[in-house]
């Protein structure tokens, strides 16, 4: 029941994100701001990771299954990229190696911030 009352709550964001999106026609995808938004309650404290942190981690332990629609969108649609496969491993190549520097670099960045935290309160 914890589970579902978690997974309600990220629903319910992504709901008011997704009305936020269409009522002001932003560029961002409704997706997106809502997770900039449960971004924002996290980091303002106004709402505690215990309240989504279970649903989080049985999300992302399913996180591949995410990935199926796409998948099978591309097989079903493959007579009209089959021209364009070289274009698309190429950007999904350059995109890959992006997100892995920048994670990298925000994990070392947050590294460091926590280490000078730790020596700062000892």
């Amino acid at each position: 029941m914890k589970t579902l009352k978690q997974f309600s709550l990220i629903l319910i964001i992504l709901f008011i994100a997704q009305i936020l999106q269409q009522r002001y026609s932003l560029p961002i995808p409704g997706t997106i701001l809502g997770m900039m938004i449960l971004l924002l309650l996290l980091i303002t404290r106004i709402m505690k990771l215990e309240r989504v942190e279970k649903v989080s981690n049985v999300l992302l332990e399913h996180l591949t299954l995410f990935f199926v629609p796409s998948v099978v969108g591309i097989m079903n649609l493959f007579d009209k990229v089959k021209d364009l496969w070289i274009y698309l491993f190429i950007t999904l190549l350059a995109s890959t190696i992006v997100v892995i520097a920048v994670t990298g670099l925000t994990v070392q960045i947050l590294d460091k911030y926590r280490i000078n935290k730790e020596k700062r309160g000892a």
